[in-house]
């Protein structure tokens, strides 16, 4: 049994939808290519089923029992055959259908990890969970109907030179009927395109609205926006229900036809094979035949049709998943990145040093200009260094596996919460959640680490989110730890009690605090404080309380009594 998802997804080909998806069937070629095959020997012995009906019926007909057993076993032999190559055939269509849609999640996933920061800047948020959502189920069905198109393809060939073998006119009606029905069928499918393509943008963007507005949902209460934005919602979400209604028109037209048409086929064959047959141009066996042919096309033609419609509905797809493959990251890698040398880390721009094994305090006149600092230290954006060496000329990977930068608006990920501060069973969960004051919240828990955590750790007080924040960061424990305001949604004793443990916790290893609290700045080994963003005194908080009136009126604002 094949394990899914496979550890590698490899690399997509993402110049063309077209191509991408090509690429999924060769990734999955021995079993799109079993599933063509047991799907071309399924259809097959359907498509041979009426002609042994009909020899049977001549041979019952002159009363030639030998013959009648002979072509019964052999129907009964072919329909053994149809059953075994049917239930195989669809356990391979499953594992291909899941198979493209791993593999879109995977290939998803890793190039959003890739981009990193600069994927809210260059996509929606709805743009990316919908590829998760419905983008993958369409082009999961795109590869599986690869298999069955093959075989309903082969069947209709089987199928007209039967026909044509037994009755030329009859056969001609099929071979050109089938055309046509395709015909009709792309006719329907290109406004169908279009009118997906574009209920998909539209899906996009209100979703990627209504999450922006769930996460600015307190800001909006706050300058009284609620109502402008609730309204400007139900406007949007008016306008997608229009659109689906109107996309939904053409594929109701589309599957009244897949029943229509090969109807009328099967209405015009049974005419015919009816006249000819009472006309003696063709045995009753063979009109038996010829009406179960016409019955059985009903399938085969469905399938094609159906075929059409789900590559139309993967290709959108596709074309979503390579325009987010197809963005480049603000940070890209260099060609021929050196090994992370040793030494400081720096920020030219505003002159900040980060003496390496220390516990620095980052305070600035304005926190927004401590935050930029902590986006270029951690190569979030450029212009740090390491040891002298540009952080833009290292392998961004060795970077980030050095340098974690702890934002205060990160979220708690849905599921057990152990899972989410430890996700690899480090061991040192308990530590980091006494450094980081956080015992006494899971302890409350009523399964404790094992508790399942609502969707963004809405479950928690702002405050809480922040200790568990703080705890997942130190569990990673990388070389350098920069935390941006880990601590302004906590009361002073706690914030102390914060400031004591991570320093504990991260004794001889190099940690960044960006913060304003002098509770915090008070355990720093090293204080760096900006005006305007440049660096214009660096020493202990003592020191700069005394030396520094700026930073005085900064840190006191919080100080109690």
């Amino acid at each position: 049994m094949l394990k899914l998802p496979q550890p590698d997804p490899g690399l997509p080909e993402s110049r063309s939808a077209v191509r991408y998806l090509f690429w999924l069937v060769r990734r999955s070629r021995v079993t799109v290519t079993a599933a063509a095959l047991l799907a071309v020997l399924w259809m097959g012995c359907q498509s041979l089923a009426p002609a042994v009906v009909g020899l049977a019926v001549d041979a019952a007909a002159v009363r030639d029992a030998r013959a009648l057993v002979g072509w019964v076993l052999l129907l009964l032999g072919a329909g053994a055959v149809q059953a075994i190559a049917g239930i195989s055939r669809h356990r391979f269509a499953v594992v291909n259908w899941l198979s493209a849609s791993f593999r879109t999640v995977q290939v998803a996933v890793r190039q959003a990890n890739r981009l990193g920061s600069t994927l809210p800047r260059r996509l929606d948020a709805g743009e990316v969970v919908a590829i998760g959502t419905s983008d993958i189920t369409h082009i999961g069905a795109a590869v599986d109907i690869v298999s069955r198109g093959a075989g309903a393809l082969l069947a209709v060939i089987t199928v007209t030179v039967l026909l044509l073998r037994t009755s030329v006119p009859l056969g001609l009606i099929v071979l050109l009927g089938v055309p046509l029905l395709m015909l009709v069928a792309g006719l329907l499918i290109r406004p169908l395109h279009r009118r997906q393509q574009a209920y998909r943008e539209r899906q996009g963007r209100l979703t990627g609205r209504a999450a922006d507005l769930v996460a600015g949902l307190r800001v909006v209460r706050g300058v009284g926006g609620e109502q402008f934005m609730a309204a400007r919602y139900r406007r949007e979400s008016q306008a997608l229900r229009a659109a689906g209604v109107y996309t939904a028109r053409v594929e109701a037209l589309l599957e009244a036809a897949q029943v229509l048409l090969p109807g009328v086929l099967l209405v015009l064959v049974t005419w015919l094979g009816s006249r000819f047959a009472s006309a003696g141009r063709i045995t009753v066996g063979q009109f038996v035949s010829f009406y179960a042919y016409a019955a059985f096309l009903v399938a085969p033609l469905r399938q094609l049709t159906d075929a059409i419609d789900k590559l139309t509905r993967g290709h959108v797809s596709a074309r979503r998943v390579v325009a987010m493959l197809r963005v480049r990251s603000d940070l890209p890698d260099p060609s021929s990145p050196p090994p992370l040398p040793s030494g400081d880390l720096a920020d030219p721009e505003s002159g900040v040093t980060i003496p390496t094994g220390l516990f620095t305090a980052i305070v600035a006149a304005e926190p927004t200009d401590a935050a930029r600092v902590a986006d270029r230290l951690g190569r979030y954006a450029e212009g740090g260094t390491l040891a002298g060496v540009p952080l833009s000329d290292l392998a961004l990977r060795d970077v980030r596996d050095m340098i974690l930068v702890a934002e205060n608006d990160a979220s708690l990920f849905s599921g057990r919460l152990r899972a989410d501060l430890d996700p690899y069973n480090r061991g040192t969960l308990a530590a980091a959640l006494e450094a980081a004051a956080a015992t006494g919240i899971v302890e409350e828990l009523p399964e404790g680490v094992k508790t399942v955590v609502a969707e963004r750790g809405r479950s928690f007080s702002g405050g809480q989110q922040q200790r568990l924040r703080l705890a997942r960061a130190l569990v990673a424990d990388p070389e350098v730890l920069i935390l941006v305001e880990p601590t302004n949604a906590v009361d002073p004793h706690t914030e102390a009690r914060i400031a004591d443990g991570v320093r504990a916790a991260r004794t001889g290893r190099t940690t960044v605090i960006c913060t304003s609290s002098p509770l915090v700045a008070s355990r720093a080994d090293h204080v760096c404080y900006l005006e305007s963003g440049v660096l214009v005194a660096a020493g202990t908080h003592r020191d700069l309380i005394r030396s520094r009136p700026g930073y005085a009126r900064i840190v006191q604002r919080e100080d109690k009594p």
